[in-house]
């Protein structure tokens, strides 16, 4: 067919002198069901050339991408037996060609829509809010010296821009001050506590003073080497246990993978300093186990706790919904989510306490789910209950 000839020829000729911008298959009249048109544009996979064709069918999506030659060729035989419609678009010229009735075909050269081309890039660049430039991210061995991220360390380094980008929603909304001090409790090798300071104190532009609080010297002791090399002067790290560390006047009290009840006591200092934002992520939880297995209470719930991969699922929802109750108890309102797992802790939730001034303080109404819910499950006592009452 002499017109189908012509587009393929103009489509081809697009592709040699780099004019082509994209191309639509459309008013499909084969056999395959649900299909309804197929896009292509051109794209570059390990520094080649190919064509992406997107299958549009009635609920779904489907892609595939093929070599220049393959794509042309492809895009011939869906005009041979299927489509009866299709534009090129080009830098140069619009095509269009057509069947009408009887089979009779068209085709049509006009003027370009498009004045540049359309970007290229298969692989999605993703926005990090911590590049991997940053010189700490070397010393803490997430990157080489050329800032490529090792493959080892992806995990990690995706981590880090996670936790970056769920604090930046929150730090918006907390109350402005000439100077914010952060405690990190339980910094270990404070990947999370310098990407957090270089956020605050670099993108943010905010007069920041953090201390990560470490139990093990050897952790402390690299931690202060490697804040002094990127010249982060009020990033500093302190030897001391959660519940010996003195968190008066902090603003920011951060608790990530703190085992079991040291959790409670991180929750505890954050409330007693009413700090405006406190974030933990427990990894165990121990103590509510031991009660509702020590209880026996029978509930609603018994045939799902006869098994112990409920007990613990059941365990962790009981112990981090009364944290939650209890922030709330004290004014915060609060948001329980999962937070992205690493090899230590692959279950993972996050709850984030923000101070309301707007939230009833010791609200009785909470105090009575609190009650409620521990009896409801045999808990006779809540760590952190019991800490913030003494």
């Amino acid at each position: 067919m002499r017109h189908l000839q012509q587009y393929i020829q103009s489509f081809e000729a697009s592709l040699t002198n780099h004019t082509f911008v994209k191309s639509t298959l459309s008013n499909y009249k084969g056999e395959e069901k649900e299909l309804k048109k197929i896009i292509i544009k051109k794209i570059i996979i390990k520094k080649k050339e190919k064509l992406s064709f997107t299958y549009r069918y009635a609920r779904r999506d489907m892609v595939k991408n093929y070599d220049l030659k393959e794509g042309l060729n492809l895009v011939s035989e869906q005009l041979s037996s299927g489509f009866k419609f299709s534009a090129l678009f080009t830098l140069e010229s619009d095509y269009i060609f057509e069947y009408k009735k009887n089979n009779i075909t068209s085709f049509k050269k006009s003027k370009p829509t498009h004045t540049q081309l359309l970007s290229t890039n298969h692989d999605k660049q993703k926005h990090r809010l911590i590049s991997p430039e940053k010189s700490y991210l070397h010393h803490l061995k997430i990157t080489d010296k050329n800032a490529k991220v090792y493959k080892a360390t992806q995990d990690k380094y995706r981590q880090i821009n996670r936790y970056i980008e769920i604090l930046s929603t929150w730090l918006k909304k907390l109350p402005k001050r000439d100077l914010i001090r952060v405690a990190d409790m339980g910094s270990g090798k404070g990947y999370l506590t310098f990407a957090l300071y270089d956020y605050l104190t670099h993108s943010l532009g905010i007069n920041t003073e953090i201390t990560g609080v470490e139990y093990r010297q050897d952790l402390v002791n690299l931690c202060n080497d490697i804040s002094e090399k990127s010249a982060f002067t009020k990033l500093k790290f302190t030897q001391s246990t959660i519940e010996d560390f003195d968190a008066k006047h902090t603003n920011i009290l951060i608790a990530l993978h703190a085992c079991d009840t040291a959790t409670d006591d991180a929750i505890a200092k954050g409330i007693e300093a009413q700090a405006d934002l406190i974030v933990v992520a427990p990894c165990c939880h121990k103590q509510i186990r031991r009660e509702i297995e020590k209880s026996k209470t029978q509930n609603d719930l018994n045939f799902l706790t006869q098994h112990g991969i409920f007990m613990e699922r059941q365990a962790e929802m009981v112990t981090d919904g009364i944290r939650a109750l209890i922030l709330e108890y004290f004014g915060y309102s609060t948001k329980v989510f999962e937070f992205i797992s690493d090899a230590h802790t692959p279950k993972n939730a996050m709850i984030i306490g923000l101070k309301n001034e707007n939230y009833i303080v010791r609200n009785p109404v909470i105090l009575n789910k609190i009650k409620d819910a521990k009896k409801y499950f045999g808990v006779g006592w809540h760590h952190l209950e019991g800490v913030l009452e003494e």
